[in-house]
């Protein structure tokens, strides 16, 4: 349902008025999230927030599955009733995604507490991401409770992998955006004014490995054949790759090789972390770092792609969703703005597939930090926003 609702409102207009009946509720929500300890690389300890997230989902009326991870604690997915998985051939889905785990470990509840005070709430994994869950679950609750159909259905894509790149949950995102019409990122907000991101930088990483020939250092140096040498020689034809006119980063992070200081290194490598804010700029990086060739005589050069997410782009379909945000912003008074980010989500994945919008979740500070926190009043406006956004046309 878009437009005036029955008392004259818009449907954000509606969810904001019922969200302020609902504040200490959302706010008890959020600390419930919080106090459940889910760190990525414990998959037991995210029984817990999984079992609360898939009673509040079906509560609002969706279906849960819990499809289980191999060495993560597994994904849930809510769907509509009788909203099919394929998408748009069979009446259309649009997806929220966020994700369930964290990057602190069992215990740091103890140092870092909950606490609700100054109109902030605060303790590990509150902004990044548990609030934004707890903007989806409230934005479906209050269309529910406010009677008003989303139009199209939604389907509540929630992992326990992301903060460790969602190794086992990329393949079921992609296949979750190729069947929406759009999707809603509930990451935090960007900085301080809580700017929506339409672009991500795409991350890529390399294992760059040399093998050379080892030989005495004093006795026999011609003998030998440096991967140490060659190594700083391809360093260097890495380092030119990067561009600062299009803002593609190259950072060599890890440097490893040789043995002793009086043998000529057989082996040596490195790792590179590659940002840009284009496929195409991906792609001549991809070229540019399997285009490495030897300068050291008896040395060759093995270069492996690690990983690989293209960026979130600001493109036409992208662009739509952020104008249509601005349109429901404006209904409930909420200025917007938008952002950019370095760092790369869930929506890099969905971006390629279907209209992405990012940063619809909480606004604060803190991210993998000791003072993480979000505003609450924030909060409230962007369960109305998300709502807005889920019965628009």
């Amino acid at each position: 349902m878009t437009g005036p609702v029955a008392n004259g409102s818009t449907p954000a207009q509606a969810v904001n008025g019922r969200m302020a009946e609902l504040r200490d509720e959302f706010i008890d929500f959020i600390s419930q999230l919080v106090l459940e300890e889910s760190p990525s690389t414990d998959p037991e300890a995210q029984r817990g927030i999984r079992a609360i997230l898939t009673e509040v989902l079906r509560d609002v009326g969706l279906e849960v599955e819990h499809v289980p991870g191999r060495t993560s604690g597994g994904h849930l997915v809510a769907r509509s009733p009788g909203a099919a998985p394929d998408g748009p051939a069979a009446g259309g889905t649009q997806l929220l995604v966020g994700h369930m785990d964290t990057v602190w470990p069992i215990g740091t509840l103890r140092e870092m507490p909950v606490d609700v005070s100054d109109g902030r709430l605060s303790g590990p994994g509150a902004f990044d991401m548990k609030t934004g869950l707890a903007i989806g679950v409230f934005a479906l609750r209050t269309l529910r409770d406010l009677g008003l159909d989303a139009g199209i259905a939604p389907v509540f894509f929630i992992n326990s992998d992301e903060e460790i790149g969602s190794p086992e949950s990329e393949p079921l995102v992609h296949e979750l955006a190729r069947g929406a019409s759009r999707a809603f990122v509930l990451e935090p907000a960007l900085g301080p004014g809580g700017r929506l991101k339409t672009r991500r930088k795409g991350i890529g990483q390399y294992h760059v490995e040399v093998e050379g020939r080892s030989s005495h250092a004093g006795l026999a140096p011609e003998e030998g054949a440096s991967a140490i040498l060659e190594l700083a020689h391809a360093i260097r034809q890495i380092d030119r790759l990067a561009d600062t006119a299009t803002g593609t980063t190259m950072n060599v992070g890890l440097i490893e090789g040789g043995s002793r200081p009086n043998v000529v290194a057989a082996s040596a490598n490195c790792e590179v972390d590659v940002r840009v804010w284009t496929a195409a700029e991906a792609e001549r990086i991809r070229e540019g770092m399997f285009g490495l060739e030897p300068t050291v005589p008896g040395t060759q050069i093995t270069v492996t792609e690690v990983a690989r997410r293209g960026p979130l782009e600001r493109t036409p379909r992208n662009i739509a969703l952020w104008e249509r945000a601005l349109r429901v912003a404006g209904e409930i008074g909420l200025e917007l703005e938008e952002g950019s980010a370095g760092g790369g989500s869930d929506g890099n994945l969905t971006s390629q597939h279907t209209a992405t919008l990012d940063g619809l979740g909480a606004v604060g500070d803190g991210a993998h930090a000791r003072h993480e926190f979000v505003w609450i009043d924030r909060a409230v406006e962007r369960v109305a926003l998300l709502a807005g956004l889920l019965t628009a046309p």
